[in-house]
């Protein structure tokens, strides 16, 4: 186990492993390319969905539960079908990772929402305001911080699946791992998990305080 470790180490430390088209730096790269990219789409649907059946009432059944069946995908399948239906393409990995991302953004946003006050909507309406009004200047902000927690949620997994490109030939950090078990590498292998691992803290934790400083001075409005 120590020289494992210690050939971990040595892999990780490397200047040729984080040179080239197949080092570290290439891959790493190609990693947050492929899950900053879902992550925005999947927002870019996921969030009007959510605020459209948090703010109405309507539709909350089915949306929920289709974002329950999403969840339940296998993800490896769904890239698989994908792939069968448009060929070689990252078309198969962007899907299934939008198609894991939106169940999160969807309920967190749907959750922030009706967890606002009703009073607190009744008195903005009583107040003049329009519907819309109501969402974005209402709602939405009381609701940013669940809305946030969903977005890291989404995040941190498709950080975490977004490995699957490379089980469709395409680059990322999961590269190290396909390639490490076709080569019977296990320090390879350990190498990509522990950087993928690695990639999802550190965007957890950045996002973490964005959100602390997006909300330090909210308990000092409600005092």
């Amino acid at each position: 186990m120590y020289e494992l470790f210690k050939n971990l180490g040595g892999w990780l430390t490397s200047g040729a492993q984080w040179s080239g088209s197949d080092g570290i730096a290439h891959r790493l790269a190609e990693h947050l390319q492929y899950s900053l990219l879902a992550t925005l789409v999947a927002a870019a649907i996921g969030l009007p969905v959510g605020l459209l059946i948090g703010h109405t009432g309507r539709g909350a059944f089915l949306a929920i539960n289709l974002a329950s069946f999403g969840r339940a995908l296998p993800t490896v399948g769904l890239v698989v079908l994908v792939f069968l239906a448009s060929g070689l393409s990252m078309w198969p990995v962007y899907v299934a990772l939008v198609a894991l991302a939106v169940p999160s953004i969807v309920t967190n946003t749907y959750a922030g929402m009706t967890a606002v006050d009703p009073d607190v909507k009744d008195a903005a309406r009583g107040q003049g305001m329009r519907g819309h009004q109501v969402l974005l200047q209402v709602e939405l902000p009381l609701a940013l911080p669940l809305i946030m927690t969903g977005l890291r949620l989404a995040l941190i997994q498709v950080v975490a699946t977004a490995t699957i490109a490379a089980y469709v030939s395409f680059g990322g950090l999961g590269r190290y791992v396909f390639d490490g078990l076709a080569q019977r590498d296990l320090v390879q292998v350990l190498g990509g998990a522990v950087l993928v691992a690695a990639v999802a803290v550190v965007l957890d934790l950045a996002l973490s305080g964005v959100q602390r400083l997006l909300f330090r001075h909210r308990p000092a409005q409600h005092a």
